[in-house]
């Protein structure tokens, strides 16, 4: 993806002025993000399917590129959302034992959009201001929560975010009632 255009792709602070062909799920994370006076920079892109293509905006963003893999159980009654960084390989053994969960998969399509308002490839922990009933548990690697900034999509794999994880942490959690269960993957 990084090209002549990627030199054009620009940070901008706060929300986009002209939000006319934004989908309204993205208009609503920025403004919970503004309600909360969350301070936030965002920059548009093509649509970004794959950590390979995030890689580019990762550099636009100076922050780390969250992995948010959508799973659930094998009968389909408990879901999760992890976040990790994108360069840790996903091991579903290795999670499932440390959330004490039987074998985890990924999450069917449409329970993605049922619960999270998402559809494949814009996979966000903003995702969970639409989980009203709580029924998506999040999941953090101990090595996301390390760094200063995280990047994450605004519900829609055409833009991505530039946020403080402190923020996400102390004020954007809170607002969306979800509670981190904290996980170690291995390298």
């Amino acid at each position: 993806m990084e090209n002549q255009a990627t030199k054009e792709w620009k940070l901008t602070s706060g929300r986009p002025v002209d939000t006319s062909a934004r989908l309204p799920k993205e208009i609503r994370v920025y403004d919970m993000l503004d309600r909360l006076g969350v301070e936030y920079e965002y920059v548009d892109h093509p649509a970004a399917m794959t950590m390979e293509d995030c890689l580019a905006v990762d550099r636009i963003l100076d922050a780390v590129i969250c992995k948010n893999l959508f799973l659930c159980n094998t009968q389909k009654t408990r879901f999760y959302l992890l976040m990790m960084p994108g360069d840790k390989k996903f091991r579903t053994k290795e999670l499932s034992e440390q959330i004490g969960s039987a074998r985890l998969s990924f999450a069917p399509e449409e329970f993605m959009e049922e619960l999270l308002d998402i559809t494949p490839g814009s996979v966000s922990v903003m995702g969970l201001m639409n989980d009203h009933d709580n029924r998506v548990q999040l999941l953090m690697d101990e090595d996301v929560v390390k760094g200063e900034y995280f990047g994450c999509h605004p519900c829609i794999n055409t833009s991505s975010l530039r946020l403080k994880m402190s923020d996400l942490m102390e004020k954007i959690l809170k607002e969306v009632h979800h509670e981190p269960i904290f996980v170690t993957l291995e390298w």
